[in-house]
């Protein structure tokens, strides 16, 4: 008798693997746009092409960034010629001075204040120094010490934090700039309340000259009045008599 055979399936076709999706990289430029007052140090950042610099870090290495943020009001602090007399290459070294071409959490910065001076993308001299005292971390250059006012964004490989002063290095700036002056107060006004207060109960008005002279007047002419009256009655009772 014939054998049996069993049936067989084919075998699977082979499939190459899927490609790996690409990583996904941070905008500087658009974050910087919506996370906060930051439009003036965008500007320069875009104006000299620092902005370049910055992401290709973020796209091109897997050291990361942290950049230091100054907010739009620290900026309104300085006079308009500190910025304004600096070279291109000045304004340029400026903005590269304020990043770390490495990503750090806040909690790296307790322990990178041990390590001072960190190098910033600048190179050379341009270096900052961190100090961490429970929590507040400043970032020290040699004219300005701001604080990290808050984290803007913190996922590796990309951290970006606030800070309310701009980094100010001795190398382009050999004395201290002086801060623009403080806008003066608006001037306080004063509601018709102020000016007069309301009373709680209503209070007789002082007596002039005048009316104590009318009041002596109308006593004298009423005394006559009685005298006259007087003089009258008793004649009439002697007439009667």
């Amino acid at each position: 008798m014939p054998r049996a055979t069993s049936a067989q399936t084919p075998p699977a076709p082979f499939l190459p693997p899927s490609p790996s999706p690409a990583p996904h990289f941070v905008n500087l430029t658009d974050l910087l746009s919506v996370a906060g007052p930051f439009d003036t140090f965008l500007d320069y950042l875009l104006q000299t092409q620092v902005i370049d610099t910055f992401q290709s870090q973020v796209n091109n290495t897997k050291q990361g960034i942290t950049v230091f943020v100054p907010k739009d009001s620290a900026f309104a602090s300085l006079k308009k010629s500190d910025l304004g007399n600096l070279t291109r290459d000045q304004l340029k070294t400026l903005f590269l001075y304020h990043a770390f071409p490495k990503y750090y959490s806040l909690s790296d910065f307790k322990n990178l204040s041990d390590s001072n001076p960190v190098s910033t993308f600048a190179g050379g001299q341009y270096t900052l120094n961190v100090t961490d005292a429970s929590g507040l971390v400043h970032i020290v250059s040699n004219w300005a010490n701001p604080k990290i006012t808050s984290s803007v964004y913190s996922t590796a490989p990309v951290a970006v934090y606030e800070i309310d002063r701009v980094l100010l290095p001795s190398a382009i700036f050999s004395t201290e700039p002086a801060l623009a002056p403080a806008p003066a107060p608006a001037p306080e006004t004063k509601t018709p309340s102020d000016l007069a207060p309301a009373q709680s109960g209503i209070a007789s008005a002082p007596k002039t000259a005048e009316s104590s002279t009318g009041d002596a007047t109308s006593y004298t002419t009423a005394f006559r009045r009685l005298d006259r009256m007087v003089l009258i009655l008793s004649a009439t009772l002697m007439l009667i008599v």
